[in-house]
């Protein structure tokens, strides 16, 4: 299908502004801080970059979505975490230094990890033909989504104060942006909708779900504090959807790929709160077990 230009012009430039308010809230010292927490950043990258992509194919597989929803999904899996992740972790104790450094590598390792994985998708459930990611739109995929942090850390860098002032403005257009985005899916497929629903529905909510107790369980199993555990969850558990959104609307030209992003981008605020009170509750009883007994 071919997208209105407010889609296949506006959308690129709203996440190229999106990302750039992400940058305005990143430091040399958030990558820095890698040498620190080697252990941590490590767990958290590579149920990102290898589990998480794994579980996707996993479920299209048994789910036997069609091509282009599967595609939809990997490509789901492949998108980096986001400043809601960073929101979620704050909000249930968890170690936001750590989740504003997960963001900042997975920002950058996006521009390759994105289209390496929906290529493989494409390829592997046989939707070929324009929608691949050929050279010239990975070079797209890497303006929209790496120059633009590099540059909000440039301004941030030079303008300190400035950038300071900007950052909840920005995190506010990043959830209008992710808000619209998902509406223009959603009204561009509305005579499928309840069947997409129903196709990618249980798919993406089992993807969540995975997703969040995986980067928990992962963490802990590996000796990482409870805060870092709770910070890798949602890190990897809630994916900024406006990437998937954007590159599939977009770069792709394919709503029919948009659609797991929009209901997940639904999906995702119930299944991290609900997940979030869960283990926060765990946690304290678990806490009040092990104090000695006064």
């Amino acid at each position: 299908m071919d997208n209105p230009p407010v889609i296949a012009i506006g959308l690129p430039i709203a996440l190229a502004l999106v990302m750039f308010g992400l940058g305005l809230s990143l430091t040399t010292q958030d990558f820095q801080r890698v040498v620190r927490t080697p252990r941590a950043v490590g767990v958290a990258l590579g149920l990102q970059i290898v589990v998480l992509p794994a579980v996707a194919f996993g479920l299209v597989t048994v789910f036997d979505l069609s091509p282009l929803l599967a595609v939809g999904v990997m490509l789901l899996a492949a998108s980096p975490g986001g400043t809601t992740a960073g929101l979620f972790s704050h909000l249930f104790r968890g170690d936001v230094a750590l989740n504003i450094t997960l963001t900042a590598i997975n920002s950058v390792l996006a521009a390759v990890t994105i289209p390496v994985v929906t290529n493989f998708a494409i390829e592997y459930f046989g939707a070929e033909g324009e929608l691949g990611l050929q050279f010239g739109k990975v070079v797209q995929v890497i303006a929209v989504v790496l120059i633009p942090v590099a540059l909000g850390m440039a301004v941030r860098r030079r303008w300190p104060s400035s950038a300071e002032r900007a950052n909840k403005p920005a995190r506010i257009f990043s959830i209008v942006v992710l808000g619209l985005v998902t509406v223009v899916a959603l009204i561009g497929e509305r005579e499928n909708i309840a069947d997409y629903v129903r196709s990618v529905g249980a798919v993406t909510g089992l993807f969540g779900v995975i997703s969040l107790t995986v980067g928990y369980l992962a963490a802990r199993a590996l000796r990482l504090t409870e805060p870092q555990a709770i910070a890798t969850s949602m890190e990897v558990g809630v994916h900024n959807t406006t990437v998937a959104l954007t590159i599939a609307l977009s770069v792709l030209d394919s709503t029919e790929v948009a659609i797991p992003s929009a209901v997940y981008s639904i999906l995702m605020y119930l299944l991290a709160t609900t997940f979030g009170f869960t283990i926060t509750r765990i946690s304290g009883r678990d806490r009040e077990m092990s104090a000695p007994p006064r």
